[in-house]
């Protein structure tokens, strides 16, 4: 099949658009620097001729609200008008779990307006919403942190490998469109900040965690479990710990 990934140089994106290149199929990647914009447009209509799938796995340049609302509301409707007007036989998401309980984060309202675009466009479609993935874990130190202190929640905490993440989109994108949502996960439900330590810990950092029960991640109030599944979900196969040892 021919299939446009959109976003597919990214940590996510370059990974399955590998993926499906080793399974035969036609990649087309969806950058600017392949000739791809789907903000302007530009060679969108072109990718898309004679496409059977669309995955989007794009992100905004910036988290901040105004910035994210824009991009995401500008793209989405430039995908789905001109999958459309091509036919596409399905189009795939890659979403965030929990975004319905934090739509007082502009990034997240953001999410959401881009899954309810695809969802009223009228055409095949699966959104995947992901929890934060194993690789984050490092952003939160780098964001969280001062000196030799980092100060991190005791949220719910399930976190995902980008790996497990390639696979399920991958496995999602071959199916028949859900026409709804699906959720997936790590395979383990810890506190955050157990994982902070034990990444500080594999990865030599002399820093010192400082647990607290403020419930914020990136410096946004979430709610306790607000970042984790409340329902079915798939889980990962590959576990933190098992990660991290390709750190070292």
């Amino acid at each position: 099949m021919k299939i446009l990934v959109v976003g597919g140089t990214g940590l996510i994106g370059a990974n399955v658009a590998g993926k499906l290149k080793n399974q035969g199929h036609e990649v087309v990647i969806g950058s600017p620097s392949h000739g791809i914009n789907i903000i302007t447009g530009e060679g969108l209509s072109e990718a898309l001729r004679g496409t059977d799938i669309v995955i989007d796995l794009s992100n905004s340049s910036s988290p901040e609200e105004e910035n994210a609302l824009n991009f995401f509301e500008t793209a989405g409707k430039n995908l789905v008008a001109s999958e459309k007007l091509a036919g596409i036989r399905h189009h795939v998401v890659l979403s965030i779990v929990g975004i319905d309980r934090v739509q007082y984060i502009g990034y997240m309202r953001a999410k959401k307006n881009q899954e309810d675009i695809v969802k009223n466009a009228g055409i095949p479609y699966t959104i995947i919403r992901s929890t934060q993935f194993h690789e984050h874990v490092s952003t939160i130190i780098a964001v969280q942190g001062k000196e030799d202190v980092v100060n991190v929640s005791t949220l719910d905490f399930q976190p995902i490998a980008a790996e497990d993440v390639a696979n399920f989109v991958l496995k999602f994108a071959l199916e028949t469109a859900k026409n709804g949502t699906i959720e997936i996960a790590g395979p383990e439900l810890a506190p955050m900040d157990q994982f902070v330590s034990r990444y500080i810990k594999v990865t030599g950092q002399h820093k010192t965690v400082i647990s607290d029960n403020e419930h914020k991640y990136m410096f946004y109030d979430f709610p306790k479990s607000g970042l984790v599944p409340e329902g079915d979900h798939q889980k990962g196969k590959i576990h933190f710990d098992e990660w991290t040892q390709n750190l070292k």
